[in-house]
């Protein structure tokens, strides 16, 4: 009775009327964008879910019919075994701490780079800039032998500072701090300059602060990148106590002999490789996912 009386009544005022099939047609739309990113999380999530399940259960669960998410009887030794059988403990060792060299060293000379670009005055500033990103254009794959043929030229093949050496600088760091750093109010980088501020304390006291969402990202982005390289560190390293992870978890899938034996086995290694990872991205989540929003200047 109550809604029937309030339909009436919208009907007989116009503007109320429509702000009901306005306020319908917002809950629709709402409900559709709602499911669409239920069903994007649960497409995501669920080959991670399905390599965490198949790391505990036993060889005939894993290609049993109908599949089965939760196993009968978890098999935690499968963990255990991984590591008994490969050197997962180096190999982690190797990736973590290789991507931290990377990550600080890729953020100490991106800062400076896109300092540089933006805060200094100098001729051809843009065409630098321009050739800069010009070779970020180029397929990565075409810097693997000139960058072979100079570490065999200063003795760094099969070592891991010479994979840390040759990834020292990042295109994609340059764009993404100098981006970051034409958001700083530039009267805040004056006024440093007025008070006699270095060019490094006015980058890492006043700049770096502000602009820091992004340092987080570029870090976090850089780390997994390194964290899960594969094609070039297996071109640089061939002594196995030296390899990184991903190429550590292809020696055990194939050469290991748990190719098509131990596929619980090659999950649980895999779970072990992204664990790393998924802990990296919680924990900086907050900072990945924030965005600029304070220039510095208070009104």
């Amino acid at each position: 009775m109550d809604n029937r009386l309030e339909n009436k009544q919208a009907k007989s005022d116009p503007y109320a009327y429509g702000k009901v099939k306005l306020s319908k047609k917002i809950f629709i739309t709402r409900l559709i964008k709602y499911f669409l990113i239920l069903f994007a999380s649960i497409v995501a999530i669920f080959p991670f879910v399905w390599m965490i399940s198949s790391a505990l259960k036993t060889k005939s669960e894993v290609f049993s019919f109908p599949p089965k998410i939760i196993p009968s009887n978890p098999q935690w030794g499968n963990f255990i075994e991984v590591f008994k059988e490969a050197r997962f403990g180096t190999y982690m060792f190797n990736s973590l701490f290789v991507a931290t060299s990377e990550v600080a060293l890729q953020i100490v000379t991106s800062a400076m780079i896109a300092y540089a670009l933006t805060q200094l005055k100098f001729k051809s500033k843009k065409v630098l800039f321009g050739v800069i990103m010009a070779t970020y254009m180029l397929p990565s794959a075409t810097t693997y032998v000139p960058c072979y043929i100079l570490l065999s030229n200063i003795n760094l093949l099969d070592k891991l500072s010479g994979l840390i050496i040759s990834n020292v600088v990042s295109i994609f760091g340059i764009f993404l701090l100098r981006q970051a750093f034409l958001q700083v109010n530039h009267s805040l980088v004056e006024a440093a300059r007025i008070d006699g501020a270095s060019h490094f304390k006015i980058l890492w006291k006043i700049i770096f602060p502000l602009t820091k969402p992004s340092f987080i990202t570029f870090g976090l982005i850089t780390f997994v990148k390194s964290y899960n390289d594969y094609m070039y560190p297996s071109l640089i390293l061939k002594t196995p106590e030296k390899f990184l992870v991903s190429s550590g978890l292809r020696q055990f899938f194939i050469e290991g002999g748990a190719y098509g034996i131990k596929w619980p086995q090659v999950m649980a290694a895999s779970t072990i490789t992204v664990l790393p990872l998924l802990i990296l991205f919680l924990i900086a989540q907050k900072w990945f996912m924030g965005g600029i929003g304070d220039t510095g200047v208070k009104e």
